[in-house]
């Protein structure tokens, strides 16, 4: 989501795209633990437990991902986005890694941004790639799809983070997905039309970053 307040001590506690299309290189996971996303200090933590809106996410997805495959018959407001996404991705296999990104990024920054509240009727609530495709979402339902679509692409866990960050010139919470390719950490963003490089962007501020092994808290 768009997070509209200021992050509680609690959360700080815990917590441009140029010749992007050539083929990337793409870095073991003691390469990527080097780059210090937005030049911050990181600390890293197994304990996931704290962060049960991201696992709760995609515990529901697993139990979900089987039915991606199933036959789509359209009706009942039913438009085969999981299908179409699937068809996409199986598409896009074969190309860079840089394009992939590129792709991945420009295909689901289609979806329209819709708040929780209007969503769920909820704060915040953490969609799986179905929730997002059928009422669409907001940014961390953009970056969980985004992450998830390159987990189907064959990128590792290793690779990809969910970073919560405040974003300084809006004075409000905000969630992307980090990506590390060719030594450098790429950013897919719903705010911004191409995959750009993390530390080109200034208005950031991290605060958290996880994916399914570890969570890094961020200092600056």
């Amino acid at each position: 989501m768009l997070f509209r307040f200021i992050l509680s001590p609690l959360v700080l506690a815990l917590a441009i795209f140029i010749g992007f299309g050539a083929t990337l290189s793409v870095p073991a996971p003691a390469e990527a633990a080097k780059y210090k996303l937005f030049g911050t200090k990181e600390i890293r933590s197994k304990k996931l437990s704290k962060f049960k809106k991201w696992t709760d996410t995609i515990a529901r997805y697993e139990k979900e991902k089987p039915s991606e495959l199933k036959k789509c018959t359209v009706g009942g407001g039913q438009k085969c986005h999981l299908a179409k996404w699937r068809i996409f991705l199986n598409k896009i296999k074969g190309q860079s890694k840089g394009k992939q990104l590129a792709l991945v990024n420009q295909f689901l920054n289609k979806w329209l941004y819709t708040l929780d509240p209007v969503n769920y009727n909820k704060k915040d609530y953490w969609a799986t790639p179905n929730q997002f495709m059928q009422r669409n979402g907001d940014c961390e339902d953009y970056a969980i799809t985004k992450y998830l679509s390159l987990l189907h692409l064959g990128w590792s866990k290793e690779e990809m983070r969910i970073v919560v960050v405040q974003d300084l010139n809006l004075n409000v919470g905000h969630a992307i997905l980090a990506v590390y390719a060719g030594g450098k950490a790429w950013l897919l963003d719903n705010q911004i039309p191409q995959v750009i490089e993390a530390n080109r962007v200034k208005h950031y501020k991290p605060i958290f970053s996880i994916n399914e092994k570890f969570w890094w808290l961020h200092r600056g």
